[in-house]
């Protein structure tokens, strides 16, 4: 039996551990709180616009509960990855999977495991947990596209997959996840961004000329950044962006706004802090997003003081 590790069982995590332990995975949820409460007392509900569904699996707070595992799937928000506790998991061949937003947390991983032992991933999915032991999953795909970051198919990344396949997740094990990572990092960093600068859904940004512009300037000052850091985005990718950016529902926000708006600690650096930081050693101009990350930022210190 497959043993998983899900760090960090919010909306994201939760949901797809919860669909791999339904289909007879050996998975652990580390959560905390109220929320880790409810899945020890209750078990876990998900509330899925693809069916509901409720199981029973082990929760903790603590990784020395667990031991090792195949496969740690790491869910928590990308300024929590440095400080994970990961060593009481990992074994001798325990691969740590990120699903998290963002393009630097492999690296952070990385140094914490060691290089050989992370995969790239990211997911589509739009799901929150709703009250505590409840998930919601509202909409999107609930899609993870994974990989090994060298591009390499391998034994291990295929029987990720398999357990997937198994659950009914929509997977794709890529050839060039880091493409992959970076082609939605972009769409983040712009969505992101606007969203929450401006105060309002995607709907009136888009029927502005000048802000769904700076929509646009901001995806492709993140592909000029990927570019630069060696990733062969693909041809388009910013109209192809652009396209499903306008197919969006009109009351479409994005979790930077709602941390914003409810003084919770806000991913800022991780998204357009690192472009910033990138296009300064590659000595790329990237105003659109030097001035969202300007604007959001005392926003970003004030929400870390208080959360």
């Amino acid at each position: 039996m497959t043993s998983i590790a899900v760090y960090g069982a919010g909306g994201v995590g939760a949901y797809f551990g919860g669909r791999l332990a339904r289909a007879g995975a050996d998975v652990s949820l580390i959560a905390r709180g109220e929320h880790l409460a409810a899945l020890r007392e209750e078990g876990l509900r998900v509330e899925s616009v693809h069916g509901d569904f409720a199981v029973d699996l082990a929760a903790t707070d603590d990784p020395s509960d667990i031991g090792h595992v195949d496969y740690v799937l790491v869910c928590v928000k990308s300024f929590d990855t440095g400080t994970l506790d990961l060593d009481p998991l990992v074994g001798e061949d325990t691969c740590v999977i990120s699903l998290q937003n963002g393009v630097r947390n492999e690296r952070l991983l990385a140094e914490a495991v060691g290089e050989d032992r992370v995969l790239g991933g990211l997911c589509y999915i739009l799901s929150t947990i709703k009250e505590p032991g409840v998930v919601e999953h509202t909409g999107g795909p609930a899609q993870v596209v994974f990989g090994e970051l060298d591009g390499a198919i391998t034994e291990r990344a295929e029987r990720f997959r398999d357990r997937c396949e198994e659950a009914g997740i929509d997977v794709t094990l890529s050839a060039d996840v880091r493409a992959d990572m970076w082609e939605k990092f972009a769409f983040i960093v712009a969505h992101a961004g606007m969203t929450a600068a401006v105060r309002l859904p995607v709907g009136p940004i888009r029927e502005s000329e000048a802000a769904w512009a700076m929509y646009e300037r901001m995806l492709r000052e993140v592909v000029a950044v990927g570019n630069a850091e060696g990733v062969s985005l693909p041809e388009g990718v910013v109209e192809e962006r652009l396209d499903r950016a306008a197919e969006l529902d009109a009351d479409a926000y994005s979790s930077l706004h709602y941390d914003l708006t409810h003084g919770k600690r806000m991913e800022l650096d991780a998204f357009h802090g690192t472009v910033v930081d990138l296009a300064e050693e590659h000595d790329i101009d990237v105003p659109a997003c030097e001035a969202v990350y300007a604007i959001l930022d005392p926003w970003a210190e004030r929400n870390a003081r208080s959360d």
